[in-house]
């Protein structure tokens, strides 16, 4: 454990603020302080450093992925820069005004003619995060919970006639909302029962098992990843979960006891996925263990063991 957390500590400022504040349990202070260098060294600064000079990234809002605006925020958001980073408050502005609006939703693609529930819960993910409220982020929350279907979870495809909500989508939402919960005074009405259909969807499936024959809905959703984009996968879920203090219960018990067989007899955990598109740089190769996933990993457990 120790060698383990110390090996953390030698990573990027992005991994070791998070490991003083969430393994480590240290002070305000000392975190908050180490926090800010993901935007002065390593990889955040490196990202920081790519911005175009109207805020956005690789002169794209959507496509291509990874580079784009969208994307890039993500990544940023993923990592932790301070919420209060002025050049990607100027990005999620950029990123916010090149969307067409249709019933509070914002719509990205140039090709598609309904909005994406995906991608709104990602954009609401990355404007909250870093403090961009309003009436268009009011709406987009407001839209999601509005498009729930019927077995409690969202659907990218509902719009093509989906019936059944997707992992990927759900997942997407949740962490959308619970990011605009966080810095709003009141949320979207309904908020709190979206919130629970939603989680209760992924429970009623373990996490990554089909509801009907309890086999792996995916192979792909055993596979942990860094940084997961708009992919699903079980530890993405926990992580999520456990970022809520959701309350315990045994229909985790499946995807914990997998989390624990990816764990190598050094106690780290493996980069096993990783999704192609273009990319700024790579954090990590497969060929080595994953500080991202070692350190996601031994946060879920913490919470989970207690």
């Amino acid at each position: 454990m120790e060698q383990t957390v110390q090996w953390l500590l030698e990573g990027d400022p992005s991994i070791r603020w998070q490991v003083q504040r969430d393994l480590l349990g240290r002070g305000e202070g000392t975190w908050k302080r180490e926090r800010a260098r993901v935007a002065q060294q390593g990889w955040g600064a490196d990202l920081l450093s790519r911005q175009d000079p109207d805020g956005g990234w690789s002169n794209a809002i959507y496509s291509p992925k990874w580079t784009s605006t969208h994307y890039t925020l993500l990544q940023l958001v993923r990592m932790g820069l301070p919420t209060n980073n002025p050049a990607a408050r100027r990005g999620v502005a950029h990123l916010l005004e090149a969307g067409q609006y249709q019933d509070g939703a914002i719509n990205l693609a140039k090709t598609v003619p309904e909005p994406d529930v995906c991608v709104n819960g990602m954009v609401l993910l990355i404007a909250s995060f870093f403090g961009v409220t309003g009436p268009v982020t009011d709406g987009i929350a407001r839209w999601l919970v509005g498009t729930r279907m019927e077995d409690g979870g969202w659907n990218c495809d509902q719009w093509r006639g989906a019936t059944h909500s997707s992992f990927h989508s759900t997942l997407s939402v949740l962490e959308g909302l619970a990011a605009h919960r966080a810095v709003v005074d009141r949320p979207a009405r309904g908020t709190v029962g979206a919130v629970s259909t939603g989680q209760e969807f992924l429970l009623a499936h373990r996490l990554y098992k089909s509801h009907r024959s309890d086999e792996i809905a995916d192979r792909a959703f055993t596979l942990f990843s860094f940084p997961p984009r708009w992919h699903y996968d079980a530890l993405r879920a926990l992580d999520y979960f456990q970022s809520v203090d959701a309350k315990r219960d045994r229909r985790f018990e499946d995807a914990i006891d997998l989390l624990r067989t990816k764990r190598r007899p050094n106690g780290r955990w493996p980069l096993q996925n990783y999704h192609r598109g273009r990319d700024h740089f790579r954090m990590e190769s497969g060929l080595r263990p994953s500080r991202w996933n070692t350190l996601r990993a031994m946060r879920v457990l913490r919470w989970w063991e207690g």
